[in-house]
């Protein structure tokens, strides 16, 4: 592929504030890293955001966090439109790339005051968990129909997404994943196969979870389906649920009810750089979400990590994330299923080393540097 050797000047535009790490401002930052080592001004137009890491972040407008499509995030109070117009004048920007769905109180406010000059892109992330997710992002796209056609092209971060695009917005969407910075995670695995040996006798396979401890991330079913492992395996095995969420003492009580508290640990928040590390020196990672994901940027950090096999939840997202590897895929509500699927890994080392190779392959049509510059072909188009 070419690109435009030209710098450009480039918004990221989103809604939400950059301190929260979720899925869309991992993409964002993870775009934006990429595009400043590439030579392009990169400027992160946002609410309320606190962190002073990142150059160039505008804060337009406070936020008013609310729990919508089964995630916590942040909705824009009415932006503040002096500055909009001030940065305007500031700063020539040859792209301006959306997340959405968006706010017509910020991004929309953003879009409005932008000239005509400007080529507006935008990246559409979610899929519908509940009905007022629907009904909200179809009023939002009659709101916006005018609006959209400022738009010079639109992309969804997979089939699944695209759908729901054309149905709520009426916009026909290129399919481009979610950027993944693979070099942390490939390093990783490459240093657990490195160091580790055969397990030992007296050693448990390792079980990893990584999530929000919400109902729709699946940590619960992953606890019942161990339950009943621990009667079809006896090879020792062990459970860490990582994360936090509003479920975490519901979880604390039904291990300590079903006697899963002598192999199961919660180490609570993990931080990005601690990551790698740990989902590389797991033998199973199992991320069995049931639904609501439009995409699936943690599955593809495990599918590149991981010295063993990755399970994850058969929601359509996730099926784009692990197309090829269909057979890792459950419904985590079926709890035998879920159960023997994971005797199957914590029962055979050499299956987990044959979906680790496989996995890891798979990861890499995800990474930022591919998926950058087909981002940067749609801006030079």
């Amino acid at each position: 592929m070419t690109t435009n050797p030209t710098p450009l000047t480039i918004g990221l535009v989103i809604d939400d504030s950059l301190d929260r790490p979720d899925g869309v401002q991992q993409h964002v930052l993870t775009l934006g890293r990429w595009l400043t080592g590439k030579g392009h001004t990169v400027h992160y137009l946002t609410s309320t955001t606190q962190r002073t890491d990142i150059p160039r972040i505008h804060s337009l407008a406070k936020n008013l966090p609310i729990t919508f499509n089964g995630n916590r995030l942040g909705i824009p109070l009415p932006a503040d439109r002096s500055a909009i117009r001030q940065l305007f004048t500031d700063v020539h920007f040859d792209v301006l790339h959306i997340n959405m769905p968006y706010s017509p109180l910020l991004a929309g406010a953003i879009i409005n005051a932008a000239p005509a000059t400007t080529r507006i892109v935008g990246t559409f992330h979610i899929m519908p968990w509940s009905t007022l997710t629907k009904v909200g992002t179809h009023a939002l796209g009659a709101i916006q129909r005018r609006q959209l056609t400022r738009f010079h092209e639109i992309i969804a971060v997979s089939q699944p997404a695209a759908d729901f695009a054309t149905t709520a917005l009426h916009v026909t969407p290129t399919i481009i994943g979610n950027p993944v910075r693979m070099l942390g995670f490939n390093q990783a695995r490459e240093a657990e196969l490195n160091q580790s040996a055969e397990l030992s006798a007296n050693e448990r396979v390792r079980i990893f979870f990584l999530g929000r401890l919400v109902e729709r991330k699946g940590a619960g079913e992953l606890l019942k389906a161990a339950v009943r492992l621990r009667e079809i395996t006896t090879t020792p095995f062990e459970l860490v649920i990582a994360g936090k969420g509003p479920l975490f003492d519901t979880y604390l009580r039904y291990v300590a009810e079903t006697g899963l508290d002598d192999i199961t640990s919660f180490p609570g928040y993990i931080a990005e750089d601690d990551k790698p590390e740990l989902l590389a020196a797991a033998d199973i990672v199992a991320l069995p979400s049931t639904g609501g994901e439009s995409f699936g940027i943690s599955v593809v950090e495990a599918l590149a990590a991981c010295r063993g096999a990755v399970i994850a939840g058969d929601n359509p997202g996730y099926r784009t994330v692990m197309d090829g590897l269909d057979d890792r895929l459950v419904d985590a509500t079926d709890t035998e299923a879920f159960a023997q699927l994971l005797a199957h890994y914590v029962d055979n080392a050499d299956a987990r080393a044959t979906a680790s190779a496989e996995q890891h392959e798979a990861a890499q049509r995800f990474d930022v540097d591919y998926i950058g510059r087909r981002v940067l072909e749609i801006y030079t188009a």
